[in-house]
């Protein structure tokens, strides 16, 4: 009988490697597969393929990676660190590396050698990953191999958000818009790559001596190469890009591997155990239903319909009125009202990336249908936009808009405690303590608690938003996705698709994890009696009654949402407008005229 055979198995979060070592630790098989989040499908294929060419092999089997645990336990075989096995390979294969950059679908590692090994790897954010680069080219209607092909040809750079998939979405949908052709966003994109890696990990500690780039991105992608050399200033003897740069890892778990040795046909005795783990991750990862059943959701939508705005019809309305103007990053709102608090009229729109130009427009189409017998006497804007609009259009007043929320907030629930706001990228909440705010908590570098990205996999199935909530309602088994980064979740959405789970299943998993992302990976909430009793939650993601149903069943309160969730800044300005300007005639807002 031959000497036994090393086997690495390296499962990561969106490809599987499998490496066989001979008595010299020569490579003499290896095979580098996509998963798609089938992984257990695609493991039994490669064992399937490894067998066919090592048929009567004694092999020593060892698993790694982060999806590697639980197959190495149904399997029976043993499991060692990520880390641990590159390493391993690293001092095997290229001793005299001093860094190590390694960037797989999901993760992003910086090692540095020297006396002690450091380590510094991505934690709960996939910004700047294979698997971001394969979000960014999906816009650029291509593959991470098409978008490093257009990135040969850039001649500019432009700066892209990297540290969140959404953000970075909407910085190369903005470029796109500007005119910019696709080559220089895609080099933007693998730029943006680098800067993440840089700066979240080495975080101003110098890479110097000699390099290596591995895994795969690195080794697929020449020009995510070229960003990384060019970056980082180094000489074409300091870099390092080997050969079997996208196996180091499962290298490194078959020279970690000593355990007794069995026949490559055994291996087959262990695969029944992969099947187990499908059954189980399906049945484990599901949660209770939003809704017992339709007469539920009935009554908490009637309940709800109660927060309503009482209205007037502006084309009958003559007086004196007051206009707010929430001036977004993103959005723009107009909410006008009458001396009674009444709203007569609204508009929300996208800015385009220019507020003022969008605000102007939404006046004039606010004075092509303002009756004669209208005055606006007053005006207050608040939002990112706030000072520049006051300014360039003679609004009476600004205000912060956290002021202008907690007005709306205390018109519809006075005494409000919390109000939280989840729009499409961003997410502000407040704690109010005796009417006044104390304090103030932002979404900076992670839109992980906010709506887009379900906007996003509703239209990935050509549903709009609100059908794609509504199916959530009735779903019975909520798949359970966690606090999570959009790019992690993604995957996990992808393999519970993979586990049978129905469109409304994950709809309302991805509705509860929206909730639980912004009070526990946001907020950093403790516990929920920190939120008080009296809560009102608004912004456009609330819209959505899965989101709303989440949020109520998550804290264990019933909480108001306006029927103007959309668009409480601007009427919280009006509010504070009606209030300071009641006693002037006419506003300083310029006019049509």
């Amino acid at each position: 009988m031959d000497s036994a055979f090393r086997v690495g198995v390296d499962v990561g979060s969106t490809t599987i490697k499998i490496v066989i070592l001979d008595e010299r630790n020569s490579i003499v098989f290896q095979q580098y597969l996509r998963h798609f989040s089938n992984i257990t499908s695609t493991l039994k294929t490669m064992i399937d393929t490894a067998h066919a060419a090592m048929p009567k092999k004694l092999l020593s089997v060892m698993f790694t990676g982060s999806a590697g645990i639980g197959l190495s336990k149904c399997m029976d075989v043993s499991f060692v660190q990520e880390v641990v096995a590159c390493t391993q390979a690293v001092r095997e294969i290229i001793p005299y590396t001093d860094t190590v950059i390694e960037l797989g679908g999901e993760d992003a590692k910086i090692t540095y050698f020297g006396d002690t090994v450091e380590q510094r790897m991505n934690g709960v954010c996939a910004g700047g990953t294979g698997a971001f680069i394969d979000h960014m080219a999906v816009l650029l209607s291509t593959g991470a191999a098409g978008l490093n092909d257009l990135a040969k040809q850039y001649q500019t750079i432009y700066p892209i958000a990297s540290r969140c998939g959404v953000f970075a979405k909407t910085d190369v949908q903005a470029l796109m818009n500007e005119g910019v052709c696709k080559e220089d966003i895609a080099a933007s994109v693998l730029q943006a790559v680098v800067n993440q890696t840089i700066g979240s990990l080495a975080q101003g500690r110098p890479i110097r001596g000699k390099v290596a780039l591995l895994g795969g991105p690195l080794y697929f992608l020449s020009e995510l190469r070229r960003r990384f050399i060019e970056t980082l200033g180094l000489q074409a003897d300091e870099v390092i890009s080997p050969e079997s740069s996208p196996y180091f890892v499962a290298i490194g778990a078959a020279l970690s591997s000593r355990e007794k040795p069995i026949l490559s046909e055994c291996l087959y005795e262990h695969i029944p155990g992969i099947c187990v783990l499908r059954g189980t991750a399906a049945d484990g990862e599901r949660t209770l239903p939003l809704f017992a059943d339709q007469e539920d959701v009935k009554r908490f939508q009637a309940r709800h319909a109660q927060h309503a705005v009482p209205k007037q019809e502006l084309s009958s309305y003559t007086g004196k009125a007051y206009l707010g103007i929430d001036a977004g990053s993103t959005t723009t709102k107009l909410a006008l009202i009458d001396a009674g608090d009444k709203l007569l009229y609204f508009y929300y729109g996208s800015n385009r990336g220019n507020p003022l130009e969008t605000v102007i427009e939404a006046l004039q189409e606010l004075y092509k249908v303002l009756p004669t017998g209208v005055q606006i006497a007053g005006s207050v804007v608040t939002g990112y936009g706030e000072r520049l609009i006051q300014a360039a259009l003679q609004v009476d007043a600004g205000e912060v808009e956290t002021v202008a929320h907690l007005k709306a907030a205390n018109y519809f629930l006075p005494g409000v405690t919390f109000v939280l706001d989840i729009g499409g990228q961003d997410m502000k909440s407040f704690f109010v303590r005796d009417g006044v705010i104390d304090s103030i908590m932002l979404n900076e570098a992670c839109s992980a608690g906010c709506g887009s990205f379900i906007e996003t996999f509703a239209q990935s199935l050509g549903m709009t938003v609100r059908d794609f909530s509504l199916q959530a309602l009735e779903a019975p088994h909520p798949v359970e996705l966690g606090t999570r980064c959009t790019v992690f979740m993604n995957s996990k959405v992808k393999q519970a698709q993979k586990e049978g789970a129905s469109i409304g299943e994950i709809s309302a998993g991805l509705a509860i994890a929206v909730v639980q992302n912004a009070l526990f990976k946001v907020i950093r909430l403790k516990n929920t009696e920190q939120l008080g009793e009296k809560i009102v939650v608004q912004g456009g993601t609330f819209y959505n009654d899965a989101i709303l149903r989440a949020m109520e069943t998550i804290i264990g309160r019933e909480v108001v949402r306006p029927d103007i969730a959309g668009i409480m800044g601007a009427y919280g300005a009006a509010l504070l407008a009606r209030e300071r300007c009641q006693d002037q005639a006419r506003s300083t807002l310029l006019t049509a005229a």
